[in-house]
């Protein structure tokens, strides 16, 4: 098991990126390279890269503004848990995006992803 994280500034408030980022079916309106999000209860099904990946709500916390979520089916992993959360930093925000993963390279690769993901996703609250 392998830990990693994704990390960056933005200007926009942490009201304005926790909108985005809070909402758990919403992830396809800023996150690059996702096809469809679809709701199925607490899971969302994600087409992207030609898989379709179930992942599943663990934990939404309203006033640490962290959502945390698992992939169960569908990706190349054993097992996956990752924590977004959005702080307040010099007047905007910090956003971080943790990654706990097996087998030990997928936390690295999945934080490559995720830093891309939060470059858009500052386009994205920045307006």
């Amino acid at each position: 098991m392998s830990t990693a994280t994704a990390e960056l500034a933005m200007n926009a408030t942490p009201d304005t990126v926790w909108a985005l980022v809070g909402d758990f079916y919403g992830i396809g309106g800023w996150m690059p390279g996702i096809e469809t999000c679809e709701a199925d209860g607490d899971d969302r099904l994600i087409a992207m890269m030609g898989m379709t990946i179930r992942e599943h709500l663990v934990n939404r916390d309203e006033d640490a503004k962290a959502l945390t979520y698992s992939i169960t089916d569908g990706a190349p992993v054993e097992s996956h848990e990752a924590t977004i959360t959005v702080h307040e930093a010099n007047g905007g925000s910090r956003v971080t995006w943790d990654v706990t993963a097996t087998p030990d390279d997928m936390a690295n690769l999945m934080q490559g992803l995720y830093q891309q993901a939060l470059e858009a996703l500052k386009t994205k609250a920045e307006g």
